[in-house]
C-alpha cells in the first residue's frame, strides 16, 4: 500500500510538472502578445506655447540632446526619441513650437485639430529673465489655448470625457513609492492630495481641492520657467530677495492649481531639472515610471507634479512674505526695472533752432555785455590769425581805409538779415546788399593774395 501510495504520489508530482510547464509556456506566450498589444504609441505630440525669447526652442533641444538649436518661424516641427528601456521599444514624440508672435495663433489648427487633441500635452513656457511679464504670459497663452479648444469640433462626450480624466489624474496622483504598497494600506490614502476626512475607496466620487483645475481644459499641461540661472542676476543688480521669489512661485503655482498643470523650473545653461522635465513628460505621455518627488527647496531648480500641490502647502511661502502679502497685485510686487525700456522712448527730440533767431539773440547779447563802444569785429580777428601765419605785424588800423569797413557792413548784414517783418528778405535781394557781398568778396580775395605774397618771394629766393 505504501508503494503504490508513493506511486499515485510521483505521478502526481508529474502531472503537476507538466501543468506547470504548461502555465510556463502560456504565460510566456501571454507577455508576448501583451508587449505587442503595448507596444509606445506613435502618435502622441506636445504643443510648446510662450512669448518671444523665453527659451522654447532651446529647451526642447535639451530634451533632444542637441547641441546647436536652430530657431524656427511661425510653427515649428520637431520630434524627440522616446526609448522604452523595459520593453525594449522606442517611438518619436512629435514637438509642435509655436512663434511668440499673436499673429501666429491661427497656425494652432495644424498642430491641436480634433484627431491630436486626445493625444496631445501642452507645454507653457515663461522666462526667468522677465519675471514681471510671466504671470500676464501664462494667463495669456492660457485664454487662447482656451479659445483655440473651444473652436474645435469635439462632441460633448468627447469635452466631457477629456476633462473627466484630468480630474482622474489628480484624485489618483500617489507619491513616487506608494505605487508599490498594497491597495488596502493607509499609505496609499495619505499620499494623496485629497481631504483627510474623505474615505470613500470610489475616486470618481471624491471632490477635488480648493482652487484645484477650476478651469478644466482636457489637457495634460506642463508649466516651465526656463532661464533660472539669471536669479542670481536679479539679485545682484535688482535687489530681488527670497520673499520676490516666493511670491512669485506661489502666484504660479496657484495657475497651475487652476488648470491641474505641472511646474517646473528649469535652466539650459546650467542643466537643472532637463532630465526631470524629460522623464516627466515620458510618464505622463506613454505611462513610464517617474521616481522622483516634488522639490521646493532650490528656488531655482522648482518640481511639482501635478496632484501633489495643494493652498496648503502653497501657504508655506507666505511666512517669508515681510514686504508684501500673497493677493497683492502681481506687478505692484515685481516691478519691470526702468533699465529695461527702450532707449529710445527716452530720447528726446532735437529741434534746430532758427538761424536768424540765433542771430538776432547773439547780436543783443553782444550789444547788451559789450564794454566799449567798438569791440574787434570778425575781421579783425581774421587779420590778426593772418598776420600770425605770415610772421608779419598788422596794426589795429592797418589795412587799406574802408576795407574794414566793407567786410564789417557784410557781416552785419548776415545779422540783419531777417527782421521778422514780411517785406525783410526782399530788401536782401535789393542794389545794395548785392554790392555789399561783392565788396566783401573782393576784400576777402586781397587778403588771400595778400597772405600768399611772402610765400612766393622766399620760394624765389631760394
Amino acid at each position: 500500500m505504501e508503494t503504490n501510495g508513493q506511486a499515485n504520489g510521483l505521478k502526481s508530482r508529474k502531472k503537476e510538472n507538466g501543468d506547470g510547464k504548461d502555465n510556463l509556456w502560456s504565460a510566456i506566450l501571454e507577455e508576448v502578445q501583451n508587449q505587442g498589444n503595448t507596444k509606445l504609441p506613435s502618435n502622441k505630440n506636445v504643443l510648446v506655447l510662450g512669448d518671444n525669447e523665453t527659451g522654447k526652442t532651446t529647451l526642447i533641444a535639451k530634451l533632444q540632446g542637441v547641441e546647436d538649436p536652430k530657431k524656427g518661424s511661425a510653427l515649428e516641427y520637431a520630434y524627440i526619441d522616446v526609448r522604452d528601456e523595459y520593453r525594449d521599444d522606442h517611438t518619436r514624440l512629435s514637438v509642435w513650437v509655436l512663434d511668440g508672435d499673436p499673429g501666429h495663433t491661427n497656425l494652432l489648427k495644424f498642430a491641436l485639430n480634433e484627431d491630436t487633441f486626445p493625444h496631445t500635452l501642452v507645454l507653457l513656457t515663461v522666462a526667468m529673465t522677465t519675471p514681471w511679464g510671466i504671470l500676464d504670459q501664462l494667463q495669456s497663452w492660457a485664454s487662447v489655448l482656451g479659445d483655440h479648444i473651444d473652436k474645435l469640433d469635439l462632441s460633448p462626450e468627447q469635452r466631457l470625457d477629456s476633462k473627466k480624466v484630468q480630474t482622474q489624474k489628480w484624485q489618483r496622483y500617489m507619491e513616487p513609492g506608494d505605487e508599490l504598497e498594497p491597495a488596502a494600506s493607509p499609505m496609499k490614502r495619505s499620499s494623496r492630495n485629497l481631504a483627510d476626512e474623505l474615505a470613500n475607496d470610489d475616486d470618481d466620487d471624491v471632490p477635488l481641492p480648493e482652487a484645484v483645475l477650476t478651469t478644466n481644459l482636457g489637457l495634460d499641461i506642463v508649466v516651465v520657467v526656463t532661464k533660472t540661472d539669471y536669479m542670481s542676476t536679479l539679485e545682484k543688480e535688482h535687489d530681488y530677495r527670497d520673499e520676490h521669489f516666493d511670491f512669485m512661485q506661489q502666484w504660479i503655482r496657484r495657475f497651475c492649481l487652476q488648470y491641474g498643470a505641472a511646474l517646473f523650473y528649469t535652466s539650459s545653461k546650467e542643466d537643472k531639472n532637463c532630465d526631470l522635465l524629460y522623464k516627466y513628460l515620458t510618464h505622463r505621455i506613454y505611462g513610464l515610471p517617474f521616481r522622483t518627488p516634488a522639490l521646493i527647496v532650490e528656488k531655482d531648480a522648482v518640481l511639482i507634479p501635478a496632484g501633489w500641490d495643494s493652498m496648503k502647502k502653497i501657504s508655506i511661502l507666505y511666512e517669508n512674505m515681510q514686504s508684501c502679502k500673497p493677493d497683492d497685485y502681481y506687478r505692484d510686487i515685481i516691478v519691470q526695472p526702468a533699465t529695461r525700456k527702450s532707449g529710445g522712448l527716452r530720447e528726446a527730440e532735437v529741434c534746430a533752432e532758427d538761424e536768424q533767431a540765433f542771430l538776432q539773440r547773439q547780436l543783443a547779447a553782444l550789444q547788451a555785455g559789450a564794454p566799449a563802444p567798438r569791440a574787434d569785429s570778425p575781421l579783425r580777428t581774421a587779420q590778426r590769425t593772418a598776420a600770425q601765419l605770415d610772421g608779419t605785424k598788422i596794426s589795429m588800423g592797418g589795412g587799406t581805409p574802408g576795407n574794414e569797413g566793407v567786410l564789417a557792413n557784410f557781416f552785419n548784414s548776415l545779422l540783419y538779415k531777417k527782421t521778422g517783418s514780411p517785406g525783410a528778405r526782399a530788401a536782401d535781394a535789393s542794389p545794395a546788399a548785392a554790392a555789399a557781398r561783392s565788396d566783401a568778396a573782393a576784400e576777402l580775395d586781397r587778403l588771400t593774395r595778400a597772405k600768399r605774397a611772402p610765400l612766393d618771394l622766399n620760394a624765389s629766393d631760394c
